[in-house]
């Protein structure tokens, strides 16, 4: 009998994906988009109790299976935790996003306090470095393990705005991306995501209304994008559609910044 002619490259039926900062925009899209595929979801959440419930509710009734991890991911003993909790439930850890982060507050480099510096990097970098670490024997045992790191087009444009901080931040996780990359080879894969401005609550909290229209106006395709088109990069990268890609760093901007 003849078999049909369709593609399961993107199917993540039987793995498990762990979601940080799952409540709320990118992280919530890209939770329901990795059940969509098939895979048992881990949400996690800091603050945001309320979105990642519903997220957990959106999963559940369409039928995936997910669970709610709540944790602040620069308590090393936190993070550790949701890790140790998202295996015993769904008995394994195929793909990591970390997704996690917070420009905090804007600060030029020159005004910015020592405190500020250090919080940058303990929530967009020592964070994620702890997630990771804990899930990199877990990701080398399925021996296909895919960690996604969730960047930003300031690492690539500067911190224009008082967001030197988190671009710094930001650019640090490039790096770790590239060697774990080099340094986990085959079993797992390492990648990025770089994202522009994205319609979410990130850039409602953290940019004016007329500088979104700006952005518009600079993007070859006329407008920003939405949550649900970073989660589909990165269920690119978390299936088998992207086996042979490691070391990468998608741009998700529209062009309107070119390398």
């Amino acid at each position: 009998m003849t078999q049909p002619f369709q593609n399961t490259a993107f199917d993540l039926s039987g793995r498990a994906a762990l979601v940080t900062g799952a409540g709320v925009g990118i992280g919530r899209a890209t939770a329901m988009e990795l059940a969509r595929a098939g895979a048992i979801v881990g949400v996690h959440y800091h603050s945001s109790v309320d979105e990642a419930r519903e997220t957990l509710a959106t999963i559940k009734s369409a039928g995936g299976r997910a669970i709610l991890l709540q944790a602040d991911l620069t308590d090393e003993a936190a993070a550790n935790r949701i890790v140790d909790d998202f295996v015993a439930f769904a008995g394994r850890l195929d793909i990591l996003f970390n997704n996690a982060g917070n420009p905090l507050q804007r600060s030029t480099l020159a005004d910015c306090p020592l405190d500020l510096w250090k919080r940058a990097f303990d929530v967009n970098v020592h964070s994620a470095f702890v997630v990771t670490h804990r899930a990199i024997p877990h990701l080398k045992q399925t021996g296909n393990g895919s960690i996604i790191n969730n960047l930003s087009l300031s690492v690539q444009t500067g911190g224009s705005g008082g967001a030197g901080p988190y671009a710094a931040a930001k650019g640090a996780l490039q790096v770790f991306t590239r060697t774990l990359s080099r340094e986990l080879a085959p079993a797992v894969r390492a990648n990025a995501i770089m994202p522009g401005v994205v319609e979410t609550r990130h850039h409602e909290v953290f940019t004016t209304a007329e500088k979104m229209e700006d952005y518009r106006r600079q993007t070859p395709l006329a407008r920003n994008s939405q949550a649900e088109e970073i989660a589909n990069a990165v269920l690119y990268l978390a299936s088998d559609a992207s086996r042979f890609v490691t070391g990468a760093i998608i741009d998700l901007n529209g062009g309107r910044f070119l390398r």
